[in-house]
């Protein structure tokens, strides 16, 4: 079995919604690069990026 964590991006911030619902965003960093570095520096290979915006259109 493989866990890849994911980063889900909306107005190019990583946020995290409750329940799926958009009006509930949190955003926990402005930066994604800076999440996918973290990720990576700690010897993550895969990542799953979501691109809230487009999934919404």
């Amino acid at each position: 079995m493989r866990i890849i964590p994911a980063i889900d991006i909306i107005d190019g911030k990583c946020v995290r919604l409750t329940k799926g619902d958009y009006d509930t965003k949190k955003i926990y960093n402005e930066n994604p690069l800076e999440v996918a570095k973290m990720f990576e520096a700690a010897g993550i290979e895969y990542l799953h990026l979501v691109d809230l915006d487009g999934a919404k259109a």
